[in-house]
């Protein structure tokens, strides 16, 4: 399973997006199942709010099951307190960290994002995520 972030759920359906098109093309390559969490989700749906089509094309990546969406329970939103003090610096947000919470839960330890946060983001075991684009991971 592959943990996927805002960034490239944007890029997918937005055209005009810089990171379109590399983004199109690892969603090919993917043959795994995707996950995320409904921070990550509402978070592209205000970035793709600029569209109301493009919304939509979201929702139907969502409801044909494309990605499976983690609900956050009790034990993962104060997983996702500890990351957010831990990496206040950053700072981490809430998407980030209901992705980190929901990936080392889950033992995932690939993240497709266009988030360099990730580079920093560790799992419990303080293991670095590996992270598609790969050009992320140098």
């Amino acid at each position: 399973m592959i943990a996927i972030d805002t960034g490239p759920i944007v890029a997918l359906f937005d055209k005009n997006d810089d990171k379109h098109l590399i983004c199109v093309e690892i969603f090919k390559t993917i043959k795994e199942p995707l996950i995320t969490t409904w921070p990550v989700i509402t978070e592209a749906f205000y970035l793709l709010g600029f569209s109301p089509t493009v919304q939509d094309d979201l929702w139907e990546f969502i409801t044909r099951g494309t990605v499976l969406i983690s609900d956050l329970d009790k034990i993962l939103m104060a997983s996702c307190r500890v990351l957010m003090k831990k990496y206040h610096d950053l700072p981490m947000d809430l998407a980030d960290a209901s992705l980190v919470a929901v990936a080392d839960a889950a033992n995932i330890h690939t993240v497709f994002t266009l988030d360099k946060d990730f580079k920093v983001y560790r799992t419990k075991q303080k293991k670095h995520f590996k992270l598609l684009p790969r050009e992320l991971n140098i």
